[in-house]
Formats: structure tokens, sequence, C-alpha cells
């Protein structure tokens, strides 16, 4: 399928984009825009992800799954693709900005351009406000950072080295009065710099989905009275069995289900944001 590139009209532009100062002028989009009414989450972070940030940026976004939040992020190599492939995972709205045009053969980076398809495949969408067939320039990663900090209603600090580009993002955050989220680092992590000083000057410390679902305003579901979402199968057998937490060999026992089969479900509910496992145990969310 081929996903062509238009040229939005003023007043399809994202609204909060008009609040910043020097808000683009024109926008090239491919694929959709974040749906009417969803609230969009800015992910940004180093290229260089650790083990610890690849794993927080899964579980943060995993757990936001069947919420109407959107994930933007730059494209770029490291936190901003496993922003965009744990948005993916969680059935998210994800939305690419990247410091390209976003037609095929000049988007970058080249090696994330499989992602970019899959990104279009899913429904998510490719956004600049560069003509499509610019390639990337050092200049323009910096115009496209404020961007992403402006579409946002809030900005997630996943990784930051002392020196990372994501520090301008996050001051960018500040500048536009949008939410500012870290996730905290083991103390003396060069990784943890950023996350670390921003919390020291007001930022939020995120250490679970509810922390952003707040900063969203969005009501967790235990708070908004809202039904699980359809299950069925083993899913469904799992969420009812699941009054009290559980452990892993206790829903198999109960449930007479294979290892395989339980865990495989396990995995998705967990990724949907219906279940969490806490002390060893499975509880709903």
């Amino acid at each position: 399928m081929k996903w062509p590139v238009r040229e939005l009209d003023r007043q399809e532009f994202p609204p909060l984009l008009s609040e910043i100062p020097g808000p683009p002028g024109r926008l090239w989009l491919r694929g959709e825009l974040p749906p009417p009414g969803h609230k969009c989450l800015a992910v940004v972070g180093s290229r260089a992800i650790t083990g610890y940030g690849r794993q927080a940026c899964k579980t943060l976004i995993g757990g936001l799954a069947g919420y109407p939040v959107s994930i933007v992020s730059g494209l770029a190599l490291g936190t901003d693709a496993a922003a965009h492939e744990a948005a993916l995972d969680a059935g998210l709205h994800t939305l690419a900005i990247p410091g390209s045009g976003i037609e095929d053969d000049v988007l970058y980076p080249s090696t994330n351009r499989g992602l970019a398809k899959r990104i279009l495949e899913a429904g998510g969408g490719l956004m600049s406000e560069f003509p499509p067939d610019s390639r990337a320039t050092r200049w323009g990663f910096p115009k496209r950072n404020r961007i992403m900090a402006g579409i946002a209603d809030a900005v997630l600090v996943i990784e930051a080295g002392e020196r990372s580009g994501t520090l301008i993002t996050a001051r960018l955050a500040g500048e536009y009065n949008r939410e500012l989220l870290c996730v905290p680092h083991e103390i003396g992590s060069p990784h943890g710099f950023g996350s670390h000083l921003f919390i020291r000057l007001g930022a939020e410390l995120v250490s679970d989905p509810k922390h952003i679902l707040e900063a969203l305003r969005l009501k967790p579901r235990e708070e908004s009275g809202e039904a699980p979402p359809e299950l069925e199968g083993a899913e469904r057998e799992i969420y009812d069995l699941l009054e009290e937490p559980a452990a892993h060999d206790e829903i198999i026992r109960a449930l007479r289900l294979e290892a395989k089969e339980a865990l495989a479900a396990l995995v998705m509910l967990e990724l949907r944001g219906v279940l969490k496992k806490e002390f060893g145990k499975w509880r709903r969310m």
C-alpha cells in the first residue's frame, strides 16, 4: 500500500502547535494524525538506549493500552524507536516526526524506514514541517524537537546524558507549559543525568503508567468505572479469576491451562494495561 504525502490545511494543524513561539508555517503528513480527543505524549531519550530504558519504555507505554493516548516521537534510533515500537505493541496510535522530509527515499534514519512503514500500516502517521523530499540536516533536529514538545500534552524523558539533545526538548516542554515527566535512574548512572536534573527542578517523577495518566488527566479504569476491554478465551478466564491477586502457578492450576498458553495470555493482558505483576502475583489494574 502507498501512503501519499499531503500538505495539511491550516485548520488541520494540531491545535496545541498554535500556542508555541514560531509555530510551523507548513506541515506535511503521511497516514493519520492523532484521533480527535486523544492526548499526545511525546517520548524522548538517548539514541544509545540502555536495557533499563528500553524496559521502562515498554512498561510505561504498554500500561497506556486502551486509553485515548497517542505516542509522539522522532523516529530516531534508540529511545524514539523503542517508544514507537512499544506503542505499536500496545495498540496505541503513534506519530513520528523525523528531522527530515517524509518521502521514503529521504526518511531519516534509513534504518528505521521499516519501522515507519509499520507505523503507517497500523494507522499511525509521519509528519514534518520540512518539504517531503528534504534530507536531514544538523539544524533540522532542534526545529523538529520544538514541534514534538509543542504538539504534546506531556513530554516523557526516558534517558538523557549530560550532553543529550533530549535536554533541549525537555527545556522546551517547560517553556511551552507542558507537563514534564521523567523516569528515575540508579544513583550515579550517566544515563539518568537529564531525568534527575529536571526532577530536582520540579518535573514529575514517573515510575508507573498511572503517573502518566494523572499528568494527562485521564482516569485509570478502576476509578472511571469503565468495563474491562472485550476479552476472549484464556485472557477472559484469567481476568475473571483474578478478583484476588494470584501467582502464575496458581493461575495455571486453577484454570488447567498449558504453561505456554497462560504466559502468552498474561503478557497480552499486561501489554494492554489490564493486569500488572507485583510481588510475584498478578492483579487487575
